[in-house]
């Protein structure tokens, strides 16, 4: 029987079941009444032959130049490339390829070092997702990294790739830049029983990351319970009107307490502010009238002082207009004058207007 084999292919005769020898493109002969068979395999895909040992059949040099193996050992991955150009990776164990119109090798990463570090970024892009995990680590971050829960360094600012084994690696951001912590709307009550609504800020900056990650857990609902201790105990002190004196010294006060935790909490608290004091509605509504009433009384004492010194200012003109007979006559021509300037025509019945305005003028005191 004459079988073809194909430029893109390869064969393999056997006899019996036993590997006789490799069967190179063009018209081949088998002889199946004589025991032989042959199998037909595709020279861009891994080399499997059912019910044939690969190491038997790499003793036949003939075959043995145009294969290649890949032997994976455990705690390693081979990358395979094709022209320089990865074309598939393998975990551990032993893999034969045909080496013919393509330039194939391979290379061996012993992945027990978790961080991939012989790839660039653009290779190990192009591996299966399965094989690694990617943690990127922004600027003003510190990436703390863990293996099987256990810290092992800090990473600065970049990408990292690791390899998915048993080994389960964990990157924790921190960020290491100023933050805010706000407390809005904690309600606290006064030595005098009033209930108040305070929106408070603070801000800090962490200032070692590994001491604190591995000494704190969940530090930022920490530090929103220590901000809030703080606040509570120091406007629970003071009456109602007390606190409205002082509420600028508030902020400043909370953060000095704060400031005694920052060796328990590896953090630096570097300002705080008083946002907000919200009255109850009927506090605020005894406020507001306590308020008008006091701006009321305010405008009545301005009034009262206005009509005394109006009064007064009365009083001494009166006085100088009876001393000074000149100052007299003045102000009468000063008078008629603003009766000339607003009235356009005056009607006298039973006179000469002339002779009455010059009556008046020279009339003696």
């Amino acid at each position: 029987m004459k079988i073809i084999i194909n430029q893109n292919e390869r064969g393999l005769l056997f006899k019996h079941g036993m590997y006789q020898k490799l069967l190179e493109p063009g018209v081949n002969k088998v002889r199946p009444l004589f025991g032989e068979s042959f199998v037909r395999l595709p020279i861009n895909k891994a080399i499997a032959v059912p019910h044939a040992d690969m190491e038997v059949l790499m003793l036949d040099k003939a075959f043995a130049q145009h294969v290649i193996k890949i032997d994976v050992p455990d705690g390693h991955i081979a990358v395979r490339y094709e022209d320089g150009r990865i074309a598939s990776t393998f975990t551990a164990g032993k893999y034969f390829y045909f080496n013919i119109y393509q330039n194939i090798t391979y290379k061996l990463f012993d992945i027990s070092t978790i961080e991939i570090a012989d790839l660039t970024p653009e290779q190990i892009n192009r591996l299966p997702k399965e094989l690694y995990s990617k943690a990127v680590v922004g600027e003003g971050e510190t990436g703390l990294l863990f293996l099987d829960g256990k810290f092992t360094k800090s990473l600065s600012a970049g990408a990292y790739y690791f390899w998915n084994t048993k080994t389960n690696a964990v990157v924790e951001k921190v960020d290491l830049r100023s933050q805010e912590l706000e407390i809005n709307g904690q309600e606290i009550l006064t030595s005098d029983k009033v209930s108040l609504r305070v929106n408070f800020v603070c801000t800090y900056r962490i200032t070692d990351a590994v001491k604190l990650i591995s000494g704190v857990k969940n530090y930022k609902e920490r530090l929103y319970t220590v901000t809030q201790l703080a606040l509570r105990e120091y406007i629970g002190k003071f009456r109602f009107d007390e606190l409205l004196e002082q509420k600028d010294t508030i902020a400043a006060v909370v953060l000095e307490n704060l400031k005694t935790h920052k060796d328990n909490f590896c953090v630096e608290f570097t300002g705080a502010g008083l946002k907000d004091i919200i009255l109850p509605g009927e506090i605020r509504a005894i406020m507001n009238t306590v308020l008008i009433a006091e701006k009321n009384a305010q405008a009545n004492v301005i009034a009262r002082r206005e009509e005394v010194a109006s009064t007064r200012s009365l009083l001494n003109t009166a006085k100088l207009l009876d001393e000074n007979a000149t100052l007299y006559k003045l102000k009468e021509l000063e008078y008629l004058e603003k009766i000339c300037v607003h009235v356009g025509s005056i009607s006298v019945g039973g006179g000469n207007l002339l002779s009455e305005l010059q009556k008046i003028v020279t009339a003696p005191r």
